[in-house]
């Protein structure tokens, strides 16, 4: 038998089917038999254990391989199931997958796991490690896993088997540990070395809020000490940078249980930092031709019917009764923008129309799901539409892109773009669907901007283009999108008269550059730790008096700058200026002006920096500064 092993040709004098990868490797390369973790055949993940066949070409996944991660990971958790049923008697074990950057298992435990849980979860996993278990799988018949589960008492393995409609499953074991697995495994206990337990949290089975409540044990595993180390610290950065914790210092939003789960309330800060991303983004749109419009946030459910909301999108709406009719809240701005459009008979002379609303929807989030500003179910979104024949489609979607660079940009953010393709149940014919996915590329290849594809990803009403944003600690983001819709211009028979008095249907595109301001917002937050840019912070400066004598003077100040439209406030409290200044700085206030007599004689201010430079100045001066400044969307301070 021949097989090629890591790129090496082997002639093995064994049958097929006979001898494991383990083995031959052993017998072909010891060296590299030591650090194998698994294989990969024919595009398969396989354990070491598999037995090969006649002409496999197998690739070996070696320690510190990228590809070994996630089931170093997989095995970790396996480790850590075994662990938590050797220490807690009658724990059972539920579902335990790879996630980014880590792992984690839900369990069924009578009693709350507490952070000094972990901690002895841990020592035993080392002794499980230290056991060096060999790690096996074999197969059963899904009837004979359902016995096996039910005399072990495992309840939820059962209820997994059932419902996977399989005539056969796959166990893995590691000593007395034995769990429903796909796999594929580490070949022992042994090779995990680097991991950390992280935290516990509550978790429904099956995500399902009417399911019982679980208990989620997160961890994360990696090759070595160092990358485990840089992940932890990175964890801790991300803690620190995390805007519900920043929030408690910056006073932007809150969320009020009366009110209820997932619908913000933005503080007068909050406010003031929603709307300066509002009014760029709104002038920007103003200078690329957008009309502004506004729908109301109720629409019957006949609009949602034909819109085909009602059908596919029912259980993400809220809906309410008005003298006998049903309202649905609307989750998305569309079909508003659909019916202005639909209210005129257009001419392609009109093409394209280009609608934009900062529009507050509403969808269903299971409570579980909810995380501060980054998950709500109540957002506003920089939303537009825009109504073009097919011969403009490739302009807009060049437009649009150009709007993302320039927007992008101002927050330094770097993005990458991906475009999502036919998913496997979706409307319109194959050709449109090539056309616009074409067309997309086109567009990003018309600005040099590199793109990857998504394959069975995009709606089921059309392809997009995702935008994926990079913040300060490299964590990626999915904001805005631009979408192709070959769904509403049919449902509501959207036409435009073509120049030879021929009614044509119109090309539409859903376009989002924040996507939810929500979201955003939250991101802006830790992105910059809550050190905002000049043009962003909601309060840019604070005038502080020194002495009583003074106290006039920095009112007086505060007023001519908020004439100016500076968001300035005043803090003439009966503090020592040092404190007046810690204060500030919790809050992360790019300016401090700082008068006191020197600067009431003379008619000057001393200008302190966030950074801690100081100037000297004026008023004139510094209204000029902060404006230009602020006009520019500069990320300086001060130039």
């Amino acid at each position: 038998m021949e097989v090629v092993l890591g790129g090496k040709p082997v002639n093995i004098d064994s049958a097929e089917g006979e001898i494991t990868i383990a083995d031959a490797l052993t017998m072909a390369d010891k060296r590299q038999a030591k650090d194998a973790l698994f294989a990969i055949i024919d595009g398969q993940n396989k354990d070491m254990s598999h037995k090969l066949n006649d002409g496999d070409i197998v690739e070996i996944i070696s320690k510190g391989d990228a590809k070994g991660l996630e089931v170093l990971r997989h095995t970790t958790a396996h480790i850590m199931a075994q662990a938590v049923q050797r220490l807690f008697n009658g724990a059972k074990v539920t579902i335990g997958p790879v996630i980014e950057g880590g792992f984690y298992y839900d369990f069924h435990y009578h009693t709350p796991f507490n952070e000094n849980n972990l901690k002895t979860i841990e020592k035993e996993m080392k002794k499980i490690i230290a056991q060096n278990l060999t790690i096996k799988h074999h197969s059963l018949t899904a009837e004979q896993a359902i016995t096996k589960f039910s005399e072990m008492n495992e309840p939820y393995k059962v209820e997994i088997i059932e419902s996977l409609g399989e005539d056969t499953v796959t166990i893995y074991t590691q000593g007395e540990f034995e769990d429903l697995c796909r796999g594929v495994h580490l070949p022992s206990t042994a090779k995990v070395q680097h991991f950390k337990l992280l935290s516990v949290a509550g978790a429904y089975w099956r995500g399902d809020e009417n399911n019982e409540m679980l208990q989620r044990i997160y961890g994360t595993a990696f090759f070595t000490k160092d990358e485990l180390n840089d992940h932890l610290n990175f964890l801790e950065e991300a803690k620190r940078r995390d805007h519900r914790v920043l929030n408690k210092d910056l006073g932007l939003f809150m969320f009020d249980e009366d009110i209820g789960a997932g619908l913000p309330i933005y503080l007068p800060n909050g406010a003031r930092m929603l709307h300066a991303l509002e009014e760029f983004s709104r002038k920007d749109a103003l200078q690329r031709s957008y009309l502004p419009v506004r729908g109301p946030i109720l629409m019957k459910q006949d609009v949602w019917k034909v819109s085909g909301h009602y059908d596919n999108y029912r259980e993400n709406m809220y809906f309410t009764e008005i003298e006998g009719a049903e309202f649905g809240i609307k989750p998305m701005n569309c079909v508003g923008h659909v019916k202005i459009y639909a209210a005129e008979l257009r001419s392609y002379r009109e093409l394209p129309i280009r609608y934009s609303e900062f529009g507050t929807v509403h969808r269903h989030e299971r409570s579980g799901a909810l995380h501060g500003l980054l998950r709500v179910r109540g957002f506003t979104q920089d939303d537009a539409h825009i109504f073009c024949t097919p011969t403009q489609l490739h302009n807009e979607v060049v437009a649009i892109l150009e709007a993302i660079q320039y927007q992008m940009g101002v927050f330094g953010f770097e993005y990458t773009i991906k475009i999502a393709t036919k998913p496997a149940k979706a409307m319109g014919k194959d050709e449109d669907w090539n056309w616009a996915i074409d067309e997309l590329g086109k567009g990003c290849d018309s600005l040099g901007l590199p793109y990857d594809i998504l394959e069975g990803e995009g709606a089921f009403y059309g392809p997009k283009i995702e935008v994926h944003i990079k913040d300060s600690l490299n964590r990626t983001w999915q904001v805005g999108t631009v979408q192709i819709d070959f769904n509403l211009p049919e449902r509501f028979d959207l036409k435009f008269i073509d120049q030879d008095g021929n009614a044509k249907m119109p090309i539409m595109i859903h376009r989002a550059i924040f996507g939810s301001l929500e979201r955003f917002m939250g991101v802006l937050i830790e992105h910059y730790a809550g050190r905002f840019p000049l043009w962003l912070a909601p309060i840019q400066a604070v005038v502080m008096n020194i002495t009583d004598a003074s106290e006039k003077y920095a009112e007086n100040i505060t007023a001519k700058l908020l004439a100016e439209g500076i968001r300035v406030e005043s803090d003439t409290r009966n503090e020592k200026i040092g404190y007046k200044i810690r204060a500030a700085q919790m809050r992360r206030v790019p300016h401090m002006i700082v008068v006191g007599n020197d600067e009431l004689d003379n008619n000057t201010l001393a200008l302190r920096l966030r950074d801690g430079t100081n100037i000297n100045t004026n008023l004139e001066e510094y209204i000029d500064k902060i404006t230009d400044l602020s006009d520019n969307k500069t990320s300086e301070l001060w130039r």
